[in-house]
């Protein structure tokens, strides 16, 4: 902390003396919020002559500089909104007068006489970020957050699921600017696509946020209104039946509903929503392994089934309360149940041993093996925010969550072709109860001559623990039987104080911020095996420096640079430091490090931002290097069982550039592309062998959009993800196009989207990748994951009052993440 007051202290020091001129804030008195983008000008109040004007920052502050000294008057204009004017302000000479907090009230009449006959763009960029507008995405209506994610121009999804941006895994979710640390694959499948208003990107935050995340920060905005009404929606989804089954055991289900509810009234915002999902995939795993010990060589190629049946249900309530301008408060809970089983039914058709190409023996089996992954939540946040006249702001926000994980994973190798058969019979399960607090103050200074000063502290607390037994049965006896060596007891305790200083401002044509955030860490983790015998603490602490800074020069013509850089975090999660093996299935062992360390990552960017006519086009070169990078990699356990370990491989480095174009072809078309295109290196060492790859990576998201009518349009999207390699081999291409139909209704209140997902007509290889590792001499392993393809929903969506909605929801903060 004493880093920080240094820092203040020394910008302190340059704010006495200053230019000429107006500066203040302006504030949506309706949602508490500061209101960007609107137009302020300054008039002489003798003969209403303009003196000078701007427009608001993301953050709602403006400044006009330059202007003599002597009495004006302040008008504020925004579309939607009532006028507002301040009259008497007297400007004197090396000054900025601040006028404070500047109230804006939505005019109900202007809105609901306004009739958009434009487009509005797919795509926004700001100086900090890229803002995509998430229903221009229409293959992703009726999913989730992971289904709109998929069409930016830095995120790729694979054909497991798992997101990344820049090619990284690890990224921080914002929801509505409030920090969630979770795994993004599970929050954002809790959030209705249809909720979502806007999806930004920011690959370089500023100290004022969390520094953790390689990829960033991803913050979604959920859909708003600005006026007292009510306002609903109802959304529902039906899938059509399957059109391969690939021989699985069932048929997949999905369909699914969700309902949102937003009533405001006066100084009141009442929220209220329900979702329910089921979303079932089909599909195989096709692989091939084989060990190599003793000269001897152990090969067991398999083909089945694999496949997932989701479900995922949850509640939640908002209640806000403005009793003015200068106060908000915020009441949350959200509560559910999440469930994700994983089958797979796996025929090992020829397994055999060969030594100087004689084959030792031959066998076949059948492993059955079902993972079940469940967790249960309830959290709740209190949030105040209080605006001083001066224009310095207060805000603070409190969480607490608990969670319960856990599930069982059954494990049974049968005879094949007779399964009546039993060879091995085992099973695992664990609870995983998590208590988790966060504690958050900010405080923004009023504007001084050199720019915006805010500062903060934030504490944050997790406690989780986890009971796993892992049994067999005794063929003899038939009883199962505990197996010591795979069973744990597991104790986490991780806090978190940190503590940051922000700097941002304006001269002239330049914008520029600068930041530190200090933050220390202790971590202890205990582990106790189910026998007694093991009893072990593991301490970690740090403290540390997270600096940021950034700059952006507006060109003119509508061009604008930027450059910034950022240092991060990346915590790694309790399951990947259990070092007690878990039975994944027949032939693999999981296994963490209870000794892991984080990923520390430094980012360089620069780039631009070109608008022109009706068109926008963004690029940014980047530059990342990490640190402790943690890769899951394997080693053989015994013949025909492969351990696959988390550990910290060494230190990576990625250069790319990453684009970004919105185009209006024609008045009913437009095309939106966007990539990524980077070159991957790791260095270092695993099991005292050198870790040394690299390669070049690269994903293409892109959706086109052709509109029939007002209330009829088509859009055809394609999403792509190049082969990359990986610390011991590398995973192939993924492939996903599809088509969408939209038709609205009864003055479009009444939404309809058909979708055609996953196209392929058997033509594509849609919906599968190929994953390979190998280690020379001793094992080489790939197994092909094929999903179901060709899939086809209809969605419907109706809204009561559609521009007054502002539902927003607190989401889960510690518990997703180890979900």
């Amino acid at each position: 902390m004493r880093y920080i007051l240094l820092i203040f202290v020394s910008i302190s020091l340059f704010t006495s003396y200053g230019q000429t001129g107006v500066r203040g804030k302006l504030m949506d008195i309706s949602a508490g919020e500061a209101l960007p983008f609107a137009s302020v000008a300054v008039y002489q109040a003798g003969d209403s002559t303009l003196a000078g004007g701007a427009v608001s920052t993301f953050d709602g502050s403006f400044e006009i500089i330059n202007i003599k000294p002597g009495t004006y008057y302040l008008k504020a204009h925004f579309m939607g909104f009532d006028e507002q004017t301040i009259e008497n302000i007297a400007v004197t000479k090396n000054q900025l007068t601040d006028v404070g907090a500047v109230s804006m009230r939505a005019n109900q009449k202007m809105l609901d006489e306004i009739e958009v006959t434009g487009e509005s763009v797919t795509m926004l960029s700001k100086a900090d970020r890229q803002v995509f507008e998430a229903e221009k995405f229409q293959s992703s209506r009726g999913g989730t957050a992971t289904d709109v994610l998929r069409n930016l121009p830095s995120v790729s999804v694979n054909a497991n699921g798992e997101i990344s941006a820049r090619g990284s895994s690890g990224f921080v979710v914002l929801i509505n600017g409030k920090p969630v640390q979770t795994d993004p694959q599970m929050i954002l499948n809790q959030l209705p696509a249809n909720a979502i208003e806007n999806i930004e990107m920011i690959t370089a935050p500023s100290a004022k946020y969390d520094p953790e995340g390689k990829g960033g920060i991803i913050n979604v905005v959920t859909r708003r209104g600005a006026v007292d009404d009510t306002y609903m929606q109802f959304n529902a989804r039906i899938g059509a039946p399957s059109v391969e089954n690939y021989d699985n055991a069932e048929y997949a289900q999905r369909y699914g509903g969700d309902f949102t509810l937003n009533h405001r009234s006066g100084d009141w915002d009442v929220s209220a929503g329900l979702s329910y999902q089921r979303n079932d995939i089909t599909g195989r795993r096709v692989g091939d392994v084989y060990t190599i010990r003793n000269d001897t060589t152990i090969q067991f190629p398999s083909d089945g089934e694999r496949s997932f049946d989701e479900v995922n249900y949850s509640g939640r309530l908002t209640l806000g309360y403005t009793p003015n301008s200068s106060n908000n408060f915020n009441l949350g809970f959200f509560a559910g149940k999440r469930s994700k089983d994983r089958t797979a039914d796996i025929v090992y058709y020829d397994n055999h041993a060969r030594y100087n190409d004689q084959r030792l023996y031959t066998i076949q089996y059948y492993n059955e093996n079902l993972r079940i992954r469940k967790g249960d939540f309830v959290l709740g946040s209190v949030d105040y925010g209080h605006i001083f006249d001066n224009g310095s702001s207060l805000s603070t926000s409190f969480l607490y969550e608990y969670t319960l994980l856990g599930g069982p994973t059954t494990n049974r190798n049968l005879g094949y072709p007779e399964t009546s058969v039993i060879y091995q019979d085992e099973y695992n399960t664990n609870d995983n109860p998590l208590y988790g607090t966060r504690f958050q103050l900010d405080y923004a200074f009023k504007p001084l001559p050199i720019g915006k000063i805010e500062t903060g502290y934030q504490f944050r607390n997790l406690d989780h623990t986890g009971d796993f037994v892992y049994e067999r049965r005794n063929n003899n006896t038939g009883e199962f039987e505990l197996v010591p060596d795979f069973s744990s007891t597991v104790n986490l305790l991780r806090s978190i104080h940190s503590g940051y200083a922000q700097l941002s401002g304006k001269s002239g044509q330049v914008s520029y911020g600068a930041g530190l955030r200090m933050e220390y860490m202790d971590r202890e983790l205990e582990l106790k095996d189910k026998a007694g015998t093991i009893d072990t603490m593991y301490f970690y602490d740090f403290i540390k420096p997270f600096p940021s800074a950034s700059v952006q020069y507006a060109a003119g013509e509508g061009l604008t640079l930027k450059g910034a850089y950022s240092r991060r975090v990346e915590r790694t999660t309790t399951f990947k430091m259990n070092p007690f093996p878990e039975r994944e299935h027949s032939e693999t062992l999981e296994q963490g490090d209870p000794e892991l360390l984080p990923e520390f990552i430094d980012l360089v960017e620069l780039g631009f931002i070109k608008d022109f006519s009706a068109h926008s086009i963004y690029a940014t070169a980047y530059f990342r290097d990490v640190k402790n990078v943690v890769n899951r990699v394997n080693t053989i356990y015994n013949d025909s069982i492969l351990n696959r370990i988390y550990s910290n491989v060494g230190d990576a480095m990625s250069l790319g550039l990453e684009v970004g174009s919105d185009l209006q072809l024609t008045e009913k078309w437009n095309a939106f592309i966007g990539g990524n295109l980077y070159h991957y290196k790791l260095d270092g060492t695993f099991d005292n062998r050198p870790v040394n790859t690299s390669s070049w990576i690269y994903n293409l998201n892109m959706n086109t959009t052709v509109k029939f009518t007002k209330d009829f349009s088509l859009q055809w999207t394609l999403n792509y993800l190049s082969d990359r390699v990986t610390a011991q081999g590398k995973d192939s291409r993924f492939l996903s196009p599809n088509l969408t139909l939209q038709k609205k209704f009864l003055d479009d209140r009444l939404t309809a989207t058909l979708q055609w997902l996953n196209m392929d007509m058997g033509l594509l290889d849609t919906n599968e990748q190929r994953i390979t590792t190998w280690r020379d001499g001793e094992f080489y392993t790939t197994t092909n994951y094929v999903y179901e393809v060709d899939q086809v929903i209809l969605n419907l969506s109706y809204a009561i009052n559609s521009s007054k909605n502002r539902a927003k929801f607190i989401k889960s903060e510690f518990g997703a993440q180890e979900f």
